[in-house]
């Protein structure tokens, strides 16, 4: 299992633990993300797809390949651009071909308790298109499982909408606007529904601002694919239980 490292925010100096993503290598082998432990992060300002992404060899076959490049969302609003160590990537442990010893079932929940969801699958993001496809995932995993994709957007800025939820997705490179923080929150009046955006650039801080007025749950995505809440307002909508309309 990868190890945690400390990430100090230049922004608001808060310091986070991240764990450094694990991904597939075509051979097979597990490839940890070198992150370097006392690199200093970039805050992003403005995300292009072409350096969105880093070269890395593996350890176990050393073949290079196109990596998303690490980030971390902080609660003040920044995404962090972590630095990687491009030469020595490590492995998490052992080729998943080795057999290795499950060991005993986990126990079942006991009777009354709630059932915890299952890991995440994210979605490695590499257009726009693949953005909103993460998000609904993760809208799904949280239980939300009729969402689809907005026919409407042009209309209304809704990417997604289910049965009680509707979601905003920017994969823009600039940070999200006020605007479609309100957009969002004019939308969850009209339906009566529960909302989220998420941004892969972050929020400007007036958005911040507005969001927390009108408790609208932000997220941001690196390009793994897995969001990260930025307010009480996302983690609430974590916490919650899906709120069904009709």
């Amino acid at each position: 299992m990868a190890e945690s490292v400390p990430v100090r925010c230049p922004a608001c100096h808060q310091v986070h633990t991240f764990t450094p993503p694990t991904f597939p290598c075509p051979c097979g082998a597990p490839l940890v993300m070198p992150i370097l432990p006392d690199g200093e992060p970039a805050q992003l300002e403005h995300r292009t797809w072409k350096n969105s992404w880093v070269t890395l060899r593996c350890p176990t076959c050393n073949r290079p390949n196109d990596w998303p490049q690490p980030e971390l969302g902080c609660s003040c609003g920044v995404v962090l651009r972590l630095p990687v160590n491009d030469f020595t990537p490590s492995s998490p442990g052992r080729h998943p071909d080795t057999h290795q010893d499950p060991g005993p079932d986990p126990a079942p929940p006991a009777s009354g308790a709630p059932v915890p969801r299952p890991p995440f699958r994210p979605v490695t993001i590499r257009t726009g298109r693949d953005a909103v496809t993460a998000a609904a995932q993760y809208l799904r995993w949280l239980g939300h499982t009729d969402v689809v994709q907005a026919d409407d957007r042009s209309t209304t800025g809704v990417d997604l909408r289910g049965n009680g939820i509707v979601a905003l997705v920017d994969s823009s490179t600039s940070r999200t606007p006020r605007r479609d923080i309100e957009t969002l929150w004019l939308n969850c009046l009209n339906e009566d529904a529960a909302g989220a955006i998420f941004s892969l650039a972050g929020y400007a801080h007036d958005a911040r601002l507005r969001a927390d007025e009108l408790s609208v749950p932000l997220f941001v995505m690196d390009l793994t694919g897995t969001p990260q809440p930025v307010n009480d307002a996302a983690d609430a909508l974590i916490r919650s239980e899906p709120r069904r309309t009709g």
